[in-house]
């Protein structure tokens, strides 16, 4: 067994995470707060719904929906139940393969989605880019994709280990 030393962060890479922890637990509840507010929802669950509406037909297998979302299936399946519950949501056979279920976005949630649009994205705006120089929102977005892209590979790296069959569960 190996034994490494920890990489710590230097002082300005600790600063920089600990701004990003604090910003985006703050913009988490100011996005909670204006949706509960507006809307009488979370920020988890229009995001579901709005993810709904970007996709062809409006409707997801529950599995892409939860992978989209990074959430377990079975809080996916409360949150479409109480999306389902209020008009918003509907689930129903996956025609291509019976084992799956479709979220479908149903015209009530398109109008949701139209009516609470505007006032969510004054949020995003007031929240982040009014405070953000035109370079700093290019760099935020750069920074934004590179962190992705990490990400993804370490994902990717992750599913591909985890795949070989010599690998113990």
């Amino acid at each position: 067994m190996t034994v490494t030393t920890p990489r710590w962060l230097t002082p300005e890479e600790r600063r920089a995470w600990l701004a990003y922890v604090q910003f985006s637990t703050h913009l988490s509840d100011h996005l909670n707060r204006q949706l509960r507010r507006d809307a009488g929802m979370t920020h988890a669950d229009y995001t579901l719904l709005a993810n709904l509406s970007s996709v062809k037909e409006r409707s997801l297998t529950m599995s892409e929906l939860a992978e989209r979302l990074k959430i377990t299936r079975s809080r996916l399946t409360h949150a479409v139940t109480r999306l389902q519950e209020a008009g918003y949501v509907d689930r129903r056979e996956d025609p291509a393969s019976r084992r799956n279920q479709l979220a479908v976005l149903t015209e009530e949630g398109v109008r949701l989605l139209e009516r609470e649009a505007p006032g969510h994205v004054e949020a995003v705006r007031r929240g982040v880019f009014d405070a953000l120089t035109p370079e700093q929102v290019t760099q935020f977005a750069e920074i934004g994709e590179a962190i992705n892209a990490a990400l993804q590979r370490m994902d990717a790296d992750s599913d591909e280990r985890e795949a070989l069959p010599w690998r113990r569960r």
